[in-house]
């Protein structure tokens, strides 16, 4: 088995590189050095300072004895600290916060929630697309659609996050994973948020109550997915469903946020593969509205919601990809945009070639390519970025792609004199 791995992966990895290298040291030290030397900036103390806030508020919350919520806390800093788990653990930090405020919503006092809204998206969805959707779809059932619509919601949204970032980890390159769960953690920890805030009832709950009020006594329903436990003999979803931490959590769809946020990310990895993951979104899209659990807008809410924060996610954390290597052993750098120098009409940048006026070169003049001091510049230039991450060990480099519509021998050679005369 070593063998094999060495040679799929690790006889990949280029001389004296160590940008794909993962941290084994036990010591604490080592963090505390990390955390002493880390260079704050107004986006780090934003990032953390908002998640140090929803969690210092589940815990204060949370009607977890406070033994047990000490103890759990205790154990992740503990994580956080040790090198060899902290790489992992702690760039999750958005996705334990998203977690912590999810099992506490259903313990927010019900005189303090606002109302919860039963038509305005049944509303909307009749407004935008001329009927409901979802009552459309489920229209019509069988066993063999029920099974087609159970496959990727009630079994790939649980298990795709994990399988995602295991192939992202191996065949992306190094640091793509930190950038992937800080993307999903934000987007299920927004979509929380504006759950509790905007609480809505999905479909399902039409079609058992219509449209009288709800409150939050009531429990959830599994919708369509009842039909799974009744033809797999088991009472999963029902219990499950039946007491979610968020009941009235229709709008916006995390299921859909979830699913455009992998497709994304392997689109972003593996663009050749870009139809299939597509397929799949629109394939779980179908079943959510089958199954009665959101409308169409929700659907679209979620992955909205993803696309805004992958593409943050992409310009400020991700690595730039490089699709003609194996795997995170294959890269011998790290490389991340550069929005100000790929801006086309950024002209912040003095030393950009396309920046130099033409009139003033001395046009009598041939510059000497190996005249550093006549004229100096990279055609890769690259600057120096800052680790976004208080435990990252690696530098990394930002590289502007942007290419210049005016060739060098334009600016190198002498103008040509186009001399017409006349013959008689």
């Amino acid at each position: 088995m070593s063998s094999l791995i060495y040679r799929w992966f690790l006889s990949q990895k280029p001389l004296n590189s160590d940008v794909s290298e993962l941290e084994t040291s036990l010591n604490i030290k080592k963090s505390i050095q990390s955390i002493k030397n880390y260079r704050w900036t107004w986006k780090s103390i934003c990032h953390y300072g908002f998640m140090a806030s929803i969690l210092l508020f589940t815990f204060i919350t949370n009607p977890l004895p406070w033994i047990i919520k000490c103890s759990i806390y205790s154990f992740l800093i503990l994580l956080f600290l040790i090198p060899l788990t902290s790489q992992f653990f702690f760039n999750a930090l958005p996705i334990f916060t998203w977690l912590s405020l999810y099992f506490t919503s259903s313990y927010f006092p019900p005189d303090k929630r606002p109302p919860i809204t039963v038509k305005v998206l049944p509303a909307i969805e009749t407004i935008l697309y001329g009927d409901n959707l979802s009552d459309i779809l489920a229209t019509s059932t069988n066993s063999f659609l029920d099974i087609l619509a159970w496959i990727p919601y009630g079994l790939f949204h649980f298990g795709a996050p994990f399988v995602v970032a295991a192939i992202l980890f191996i065949f992306g390159p190094p640091t793509i994973l930190q950038g992937y769960a800080f993307a999903f953690g934000y987007m299920n920890l927004f979509g929380v948020i504006i759950q509790n805030f905007f609480p809505a009832a999905p479909p399902w709950y039409k079609i058992l109550y219509g449209l009288q009020s709800a409150h939050y006594g009531m429990h959830g329903s599994p919708g369509g997915l009842a039909r799974i436990d009744q033809l797999l003999h088991i009472n999963l979803y029902t219990n499950g469903f039946e007491n979610s931490s968020v009941i009235f959590g229709a709008f916006p769809s995390l299921h859909s946020g979830c699913a455009t946020m992998e497709a994304l990310f392997f689109s972003y990895c593996f663009p050749f593969l870009r139809p299939l993951f597509i397929g799949y979104v629109c394939w779980l899209w179908w079943s959510t509205m089958y199954l009665t659990h959101h409308y169409f807008v929700d659907l679209m809410a979620g992955s909205v919601l993803s696309y805004v924060i992958f593409q943050y996610t992409k310009y400020t954390q991700l690595p730039l990809v490089d699709t003609s290597l194996l795997c995170r052993w294959s890269y011998s750098t790290i490389e991340k945009y550069d929005m100000v120098r790929e801006d086309p009409l950024s002209f912040f940048d003095n030393d950009d070639i396309e920046n130099i006026p033409l009139a003033s070169l001395d046009n009598s003049r041939v510059l000497d390519l190996n005249d550093n001091s006549v004229l100096e510049f990279d055609l890769d230039d690259q600057d120096s970025v800052a680790p976004t991450n208080i435990f990252d060990r690696n530098s990394y480099t930002s590289r502007s792609s942007a290419t210049s519509n005016i060739s060098l021998d334009e600016i190198i050679l002498p103008p040509r004199v186009n001399s017409n005369k006349r013959i008689d």
